[in-house]
Formats: C-alpha cells, structure tokens, sequence
C-alpha cells in the first residue's frame, strides 16, 4: 500500500517552487478562466502569513484596494498559480502579520531591506 506522505513527498521534490518570506511585496499572477476564455490575473501585496504542510502549503496576501483590504490565499503548488514575482524584501519579526490589518497609512510601512536585487 502506497503511503500518501510518500506521494505527498515525491510530488513536493518533482515540483521545485520557492516560497515566498513573510514581509515580501509579490505580483502574483493567476489564470483565471471566465467561460471558454482564460487569462491571467496580477494580484499584488504583501505576504502576511505562510502555511507550510508540504504539498498543501500557502501564502497569503494583503493588499488595499480604494480603502478596502483585500485578502488572497494563494496555494502554493497550484497550477493556477502562473507566476510569482518578488518585488520587494522588508524587515519583519514576527510570523504572521496579523496586526497590519488594522494599521493605515503611515503606520502600515515597513523597513525595506536595502541591497535586494528583483529577479526578472
């Protein structure tokens, strides 16, 4: 009998992606398919939360949008899930950013860290 934390394993090492660091600022792109028609979709913010569970890991991303927080939960090993883009790094100390919920303006910033170069 096959044991699924094998498959699981197996499936995690043939599918080499990187996951993005807490405090990071990604362009996510999605595909999105609306009737017969599929296109794909940037969503950019800041990741505030990682789940890591192997196969079942996610991030999830926080953006304003006119006054209004929009929040993503991207799994990371979807094939929907084209791209994901690191804009930019910053200085966090925590695990989950939780509390940037509530912070606006020029409460919410972050220290960015200097020397990141983007990958293109």
């Amino acid at each position: 009998m096959v044991n699924i934390a094998q498959l699981e394993k197996e499936r995690v090492a043939s599918n080499e992606k990187s996951l993005p660091n807490v405090g990071d600022k990604v362009r996510v792109h999605v595909s999105i398919s609306e009737g017969k028609r599929t296109r794909i979709q940037k969503f950019e913010g800041l990741v505030i939360a990682l789940s890591k569970g192997g196969i079942r890991s996610t991030f999830t991303v926080r953006k304003e949008s006119l006054g209004v927080g929009v929040e993503r939960i991207f799994p990371v090993y979807s094939p929907l899930v084209k791209k994901v883009d690191i804009l930019a790094r910053h200085k966090v100390r925590r695990a989950k950013l939780y509390y940037m919920r509530e912070l606006r303006g020029k409460k919410a910033r972050l220290k960015e860290i200097r020397g990141f170069k983007k990958k293109k």
